[in-house]
């Protein structure tokens, strides 16, 4: 079969379509063709090099010229904007002159630079920046004065003022023989008239600063004179933001007066004070430092308070005494009196407790008074211990020390293997806290020290009633060592006194292991034996030793450490045998403290124990 094709005539509406279908086609054809010059002008304002630069400098120089110099700045300017060759002559005539003047900047006065061409592309030019920077400028020394009320008060011999000044001096950042630098040049400045200021006088400004450079002896002679302004004194205080405490309560804080001399020292351990008290989300502490209210500035205080009434549940998990829920109540003034109450329960596997305090707001010398009661159910492998207690006393925290102060009844039933024992004891017992550190929170270098002191009279249904003495003590010292490693030493020891026969209470005794003591060992695990059951001993002795440093530049804030502890208790030193642990973990540096996990190995037990902790003991 077969089909045979002829012509029709042409039809006015297929005309149309087919007239419609050129156009838009020339429109496709033609929307194409603007998209491809666009990439066109896209590309050519695409960076490229208009020309090769390289850099001939030392390793510490190079990155300065590449960031600053002229040359280095315009190789990668877009086509629209690339350089003439006219130019780039121009840019390499002015760089021998432009690279000294920023090589001054880092202490390279008598710097050489020179340009040269060569290219193996004839349409790509190659320029080379050859710098001898020469010898270095240093710090030849400083000259430091002061006029205004700071030279007028050291004229008169005034300790301050004299103390002031001195300390200006003395703490100059930019010591002699080190690099003249601009930076270190301008920060030397920054710090020590923000010293001035922080010393009683914070309207001081700089009345005239010059840097000599010898550039024979290639050294820069330094001379500052400070315009000190009037010495500020403190003045009223007034507080904003108080609803329901009183202001008394702030008041109490201050350790200055109006008329008292100014010092930023004293306004932040105000605003630090005020910051620790439990009454105040946050708090800050102002003067104003206007020259005309130097006589006596007011002091402005701003805090915001926490809720009146807070309550937390906690569920967590203890590497000494296993898995726990807790629940912490808190009210900040409790019955409409300037007492907080505080309660927390703790449910745990080995370990019940609750805890009760009542503390007055702060009165005045910085102390606050205080009465407690506490009760706890510990089990320690095969003995169970069950204690109540009650104190009352006061309490002190300055910037540096923390003071307590209190006596205290004790009730406790000890159940173990070989019977129940019931021991009682009053005592009056001092505890003081002493802390030189760069931080509180994360410390790394600096010491803290703590001591126990106690004394009282114990009865007992198993041994004889007398009186006894208690003493302990910790010091942990933070030390640097070198770039990026940090070491951390720490020693304890703790004693009772007492005849033998005495029988002081289990609570009041020592053992040793878990995360604070001995890691490798379970808590409360080391101490003497009697009748071959553990048994809380007379004297203690542990040690630490501990070296870390953060896994890397990008995460600072997390490190790996190696640790060797050593320690025990026991009757008498003498009879004291130190078990050893030794092990490796991580920390994390977080924003409430450190968070410490390690694994450790017992020699003792030859087994490897997992210790997690939050926090610092002081």
């Amino acid at each position: 079969m077969s089909f045979a094709a002829r012509s029709l005539p042409p039809n006015p509406a297929q005309c149309a379509v087919r007239a419609a279908m050129a156009a838009l086609a020339i429109l496709l054809t033609g929307c194409a063709a603007i998209q491809g010059q666009k990439a066109d002008v896209d590309a050519e304002q695409a960076p490229r090099a208009a020309y090769e630069l390289e850099i001939e400098a030392a390793d510490a120089l190079r990155p300065l010229l590449a960031r600053h110099l002229d040359l280095a700045r315009f190789q990668l300017a877009p086509q629209t904007e690339s350089i003439t060759p006219a130019e780039l002559d121009r840019l390499a005539l002015a760089a021998p002159a432009q690279a000294p003047t920023l090589l001054e900047t880092g202490g390279y006065f008598d710097a050489k630079v020179r340009v040269t061409r060569g290219s193996t592309d004839p349409g790509l030019p190659r320029l080379v920046v050859s710098v001898d920077p020469g010898p270095r400028v240093v710090a030849a020394g400083v000259s430091i004065d002061a006029t205004g009320d700071l030279r007028s008060a050291v004229d008169a011999r005034d300790d301050a003022a004299v103390a002031l000044l001195a300390a200006a001096r003395d703490n100059w950042p930019l010591k002699p023989g080190e690099p003249f630098r601009q930076s270190a040049w301008n920060s030397a400045k920054n710090e020590t008239i923000a010293r001035l200021r922080a010393g009683g006088y914070p309207a001081a400004t700089w009345r005239d600063t010059s840097a000599r450079i010898e550039t024979e002896r290639r050294e820069a002679v330094l001379d500052v004179v400070a315009e000190s302004g009037p010495l500020f004194r403190f003045g009223e205080l007034r507080i904003e933001g108080l609803e329901r405490h009183d202001a008394s309560t702030v008041d109490r804080l201050a350790t200055f007066e109006p008329g008292t001399p100014y010092s930023e020292r004293l306004v932040l351990d105000f605003q630090d004070r005020l910051r620790k008290l439990g009454l105040f989300e946050g708090a800050s502490v102002e003067i104003e430092t206007d020259p005309a209210v130097a006589d006596a500035t007011p002091v402005t205080v701003r805090v915001r308070e926490l809720p009146l009434q807070q309550a937390t549940v906690g569920v967590g998990v203890s590497a000494n005494t296993g898995p726990r829920v807790t629940f912490e109540h808190q009210h900040r003034k409790v019955f409409g009196s300037p007492w907080v109450a505080k309660n927390l329960v703790e449910l745990g596997q080995s370990r019940r407790a609750w805890q009760g305090d009542l503390i007055s707001h702060p009165v005045p010398g910085l102390y606050r008074n205080l009465f407690g009661g506490k009760y706890e159910w510990l089990r320690s492998g095969d003995e169970l211990r069950r204690t109540a207690s009650a104190r009352v006393g006061r309490t002190q925290d300055t910037e540096r020390i923390e003071r307590l102060y209190y006596l205290e009844a004790i009730q406790e039933r000890l159940t173990n293997p070989v019977g129940a024992i019931n021991r009682q004891a009053v005592s009056l017992n001092y505890n003081w806290v002493w802390r030189s550190l760069d931080s509180v929170l994360l410390p790394t270098d600096g010491i803290t020290f703590s001591a126990q002191a106690a004394g009282g009279y114990a009865h007992s249904s198993s041994l004889d009633n007398g009186p006894f003495g208690r003493a302990q003590a910790r010091l942990t010292w933070y030390q640097p060592l070198g770039q990026s490693w940090y070491g951390v030493a720490r020693v304890e020891a703790g004693q009772v006194f007492a005849a033998l026969d005495v029988g002081v209470p289990d609570s009041l005794l020592f053992r040793a292991g878990g995360d604070e003591s001995v890691r490798g060992y379970e808590y409360r695990s080391l101490g003497p034996l009697r009748n071959g059951a553990l048994a809380s001993g007379r004297v203690l002795l542990t040690s630490s030793v501990e070296l870390a440093r953060p896994f890397s530049a990008r995460m600072p804030s997390v490190w790996g450490a190696v640790f060797v502890d050593a320690g025990n208790a026991a009757d008498t030193f003498d009879g004291l045998r130190p078990a050893v642990g030794s092990g490796f973990g991580i920390r994390w540096r977080s924003p409430v403290g450190p968070l410490r996990m390690d694994l450790a190995y017992g020699h003792e037990v030859e087994r490897w124990r997992f210790h997690l902790s939050v926090g610092i003991a002081f």
